[in-house]
């Protein structure tokens, strides 16, 4: 995340957020997370051994490494 990257003071729920678990929008120990210029939002889920992407404005991620 950019060092002057601006917060908004209400927040909203861009990945997971449908309860624990492996569908391809539920996380399971999310446990790292990576913002890139595109906003794209990568997270390490790591009881579901994999990296999930969420592109701006999607309805779900698509699982980019690993996988159970």
């Amino acid at each position: 995340i950019h060092p002057n990257a601006q917060w908004k003071q209400n927040g909203l729920t861009v990945a997971g957020g449908n309860g624990q678990g492996n569908g391809i929008n539920q996380l399971s120990y999310p446990c790292g997370l990576y913002v890139d210029d595109d906003q794209t939002v990568y997270v390490a889920d790591q009881y579901n051994h994999r990296i999930v992407e969420w592109k701006s404005g999607a309805t779900s991620g698509q699982v980019v490494a690993g996988g159970n």
